[in-house]
């Protein structure tokens, strides 16, 4: 009677909301339409073709690393040199699941596609959530606003290069879209901890390079983070020893 209780509270918390899940990924969709259509467009302009554009936005789901992979398609790159830039622009996904860890479905299917899909944007609206609510919207959330991105990808290069000489600059409005979700995330959990380090880490690495920006940048970022984590750690030990 215990094991079956069980099961039905574990089924019960591992309901998917999958309505709640499709209205959380509207705003999300505002900026994937213009971007992935975007995306699309200047893929069709490239010369990739329709089926590789398509399984761009399947198998690598990452907008600025589509985007960095248009132009070393077209060159003939290397699959090395097109992988290694590829890791280099997505290292920051390495920490998105960490936080979302306790939130994954059991399923192991279920979980891995959560973490493949887990973008900037799907990072910033699970974030945003209450703690109760993430575990029956992460599924639905991350499928959605994937299908938003292919969609959108599809449409572009239906359209064609005709768009891009109507609408310029349509790419912009996937970094508008993650300004506002970044907004969003610190009107909710009110932390300038995260805001600072990326600001300090910016002005630090733009000293250095500026073709390794965002790589240099996001390094400072992960050692800052470490060596608070360190002093945090150990002002706590110092704390109960004292006690």
């Amino acid at each position: 009677m215990n094991t079956q209780s069980n099961e039905i509270n574990q089924n019960q918390a591992y309901h998917y909301d999958w309505a709640e899940g499709f209205k959380k990924s509207l705003p999300v969709a505002m900026g994937y339409l213009p971007a992935g259509i975007a995306f699309g467009v200047l893929a069709q302009v490239a010369g990739v073709p329709v089926w590789a554009t398509i399984m761009l936005s399947v198998v690598l789901y990452a907008g600025a690393a589509q985007y960095a992979c248009l132009p070393m398609l077209s060159a003939g790159l290397p699959i090395g040199n097109i992988a290694t830039n590829i890791a280099a622009i997505n290292l920051r996904h390495v920490f998105y699941g960490m936080p979302l860890l306790q939130y994954l479905p059991k399923n192991k299917i279920a979980k891995t596609y959560c973490l493949f899909a887990l973008t900037d944007e799907t990072f910033s609206v699970m974030t945003s959530l209450p703690n109760e609510s993430r575990q029956s919207l992460i599924l639905p959330i991350s499928l959605f606003n994937q299908s938003w991105w292919v969609l959108a990808g599809a449409i572009g290069v239906m359209i064609g290069s005709a768009l891009s000489d109507l609408i310029p600059h349509l790419d912009f409005a996937l970094v508008c879209l993650f300004a506002i979700l970044a907004y969003e995330q610190f009107q909710s959990i009110k932390r300038y901890f995260p805001i600072g380090i990326a600001v300090i880490a910016l002005v630090i690495a733009s000293f250095f390079t500026s073709n390794w920006l965002l790589l240099v940048a996001i390094t400072i970022c992960m050692l800052m983070i470490l060596a608070r984590g360190v002093w945090v750690q150990r002002s706590v030990q110092g704390g109960s020893n004292e006690q």
